[in-house]
């Protein structure tokens, strides 16, 4: 009986190790679900898995030969579950979508819950440092790779001194930014006009170039360049 209690101590015990490490990479990038949810999270499906696999405490009075019980079924039910919890940190923050790494550890960290809580400590602890090295170190990686950056672009005028469409784009290509999508509208009852563009470079320095540039123009009204961000 000792041991059962040590070897269900060293496996919830392990799970929340698991999930505090993930969830303290999540909570120094300053995410929605951070160090506590992690971590209640992998300790909480390895206490759900521990329940399959001690049924003999709990079922003292029922012959163990008659109890037919599926785990499977229990860790399947965790991850279906757990996709309420990871939709929850989804957010879309105008041209992106937040949340869906954070919400991707989340659905990992409950994996984790399970195979600590069944005692598979092998794949358990290998995948433990894979996230975490997944999430710390593929961040440097992805910092030095080349790839585009959006950014949403306003450019207001009064109606009577907007440019054409032509120098807009000219202006855009000259700091090394192309125009991925635009769209037109009048505002303030007609007064003015407005130029929505999404743009795209491989260099965010350039879209701080761009505002520097159409600070000093003098006929335009208001702009707003708003980077699309992780």
């Amino acid at each position: 009986m000792s041991d059962e209690y040590l070897e269900i101590a060293i496996r919830l015990g392990s799970a929340w190790t698991a999930g505090s490490l993930i969830g303290l990479e999540r909570t120094f990038h300053g995410r929605p679900a951070g160090f506590r949810t992690h971590a209640l999270v992998c300790l909480a499906s390895a206490l759900l898995m521990s329940l399959t696999s001690y049924q003999g405490q709990w079922l003292k009075d029922v012959p163990l030969e008659t109890i037919q019980t599926d785990p499977t079924r229990m860790a399947a039910g965790i991850m279906t579950g757990i996709g309420f919890l990871g939709a929850g940190v989804i957010f879309k923050e105008k041209l992106t979508i937040r949340g869906l790494t954070t919400a991707a550890s989340i659905w990992m960290t409950a994996a984790l819950g399970i195979l600590y809580g069944i005692g598979f400590y092998y794949p358990a602890i290998l995948v433990t440092g894979a996230v975490v090295g997944t999430l710390a170190i593929f961040r440097l990686i992805e910092y030095w790779l080349p790839s585009q950056q959006y950014a949403q672009l306003k450019l207001r005028y009064s109606r009577e001194s907007t440019p054409d469409e032509s120098t807009v784009r000219s202006l855009i290509a000259q700091h090394k930014a192309r125009i991925a999508s635009m769209s037109y509208r009048l505002v303030e009852s007609g007064k003015a006009f407005e130029y929505c563009m999404v743009i795209c470079t491989y260099n965010q320095i350039h879209f701080s170039q761009l505002a520097d540039r159409l600070r000093q123009e003098t006929d335009l009204m208001e702009f707003r360049i708003s980077p699309v961000g992780d």
